[in-house]
């Protein structure tokens, strides 16, 4: 049996650039109707066009994400979330430092960031869709079947 659904989710990564936008975008699609979807980074980086267009292939649109930090996102709403998937290190490690002492579950799905990946443009591509496919995987195996999303 799936664990429960949370209300709230937050997904993180590194630089809120290619992994947690990713993840948020298949989130919502999926779940967006039910769930509030959010996702930061421990740094604030550019949103990679890679990440963009592999997400583009499934027809969801992630090109108006702007990256934000923890701290950006605290200030803006709040850490308010059921639970934080921290998909690097650095952003398990912040999560749970920030999460002490709140009644928040961190679940850390490790994920390869697929930015250093060296090759053709299809090569990389193709490293960007092994984490997109990885992320959905573990999106549906956690949270359970569909529904209430965007489809």
């Amino acid at each position: 049996m799936a664990p429960t659904r949370p209300q709230a989710v937050l997904f993180s990564c590194g630089y809120n650039a290619v992994r947690s936008p990713m993840a948020e975008g298949l989130f919502k699609q999926l779940y967006g109707k039910t769930v509030y979807v959010q996702s930061a980074g421990v740094q604030k980086g550019d949103l990679d066009p890679f990440a963009v267009a592999v997400m583009d292939e499934l027809g969801i649109d992630i090109s108006r994400h702007k990256p934000i930090d923890f701290e950006e996102l605290e200030d803006l709403e709040g850490l308010n979330f059921d639970l934080i998937v921290t998909l690097s290190p650095p952003a398990h490690h912040k999560a749970l430092d920030l999460t002490r002492t709140a009644a928040v579950n961190v679940e850390y799905w490790p994920t390869v960031d697929p930015t250093g990946i060296e090759g053709s443009r299809e090569q990389k591509l193709d490293a960007y869709r092994a984490v997109r496919d990885q992320l959905m995987a573990q999106i549906r195996k956690r949270f359970g079947a569909d529904g209430g999303g965007n489809e």
